[in-house]
């Protein structure tokens, strides 16, 4: 279980304090995945990275009781100067798994040939992702953390095998994806929330949620 507890966070941008929570508490249970709508600027990628232990709240407190991910695009702890198989083992190591197994899993799923061995530093944005992407899913995590959705790769083929394990993991994980479109939520949650105003609104459907979206985003 994922646990927010009054929590609050916010930002000076230089003129205003920019709230992102305020006073919000929520819990995300074990095999009930989260789909959470909010519009662009108001936290998305900040609230990803409270659950994930990136960010600290201002105040109140976020409890993990499980394995909860890194989210999908962050890339902290690798290095650019490491080839791709160096930077899995290491990160396999992290997290005392097989570095053999990392290794193999994201050459099978990234299918990125002879550029596997080349620096980090190289990558076009899009083998970037598809190696960020299939790290996260060689990992054993109880919550998967989506910002979102789907890696920007226009490999097609990775697209469809990493969107096909996504949803497979679905019966044995719970996910948590962010997002500012619906229709990315639809494949992966069984609950929904929107964040506005520094508020959780908590749905039992992505339906009810995405009518006070539209309400609150075409008003």
């Amino acid at each position: 279980m994922l646990e927010f507890n009054n929590v609050s966070k916010s930002f000076w941008t230089g003129t205003q304090r920019k709230v992102i929570l305020d006073r919000v508490s929520f819990r995300v249970e074990l095999g009930t995945s989260l789909g959470i709508l909010a519009p662009n600027g108001t936290g998305k990628t900040t609230l990803i990275k409270m659950m994930a232990g990136l960010e600290k709240p201002d105040e109140g407190v976020i409890n993990r009781y499980c394995n909860v991910s890194f989210p999908l695009g962050f890339m902290g702890g690798v290095v650019n100067r490491h080839s791709v198989q160096e930077n899995c083992r290491y990160i396999a190591k992290l997290y005392g798994l097989d570095p053999d197994y990392v290794e193999a899993y994201c050459r099978w799923l990234c299918n990125l040939d002879e550029y596997f061995n080349q620096p980090l530093g190289v990558y076009s944005s899009g083998m970037r992702a598809r190696f960020t992407f299939s790290l996260m899913l060689a990992l054993d995590f109880d919550i998967y953390l989506i910002d979102e959705g789907m890696p920007n790769s226009t490999d097609v083929s990775f697209n469809k095998k990493a969107g096909d394990i996504l949803v497979e993991r679905l019966r044995t994980t719970t996910i948590i994806i962010v997002s500012h479109q619906a229709e990315t939520l639809e494949q992966y949650a069984k609950q929904a929330a929107v964040l506005l105003s520094g508020k959780l609104h908590l749905f039992d459907s992505l339906e009810e949620a995405k009518q006070l979206y539209d309400y609150e985003t075409q008003n």
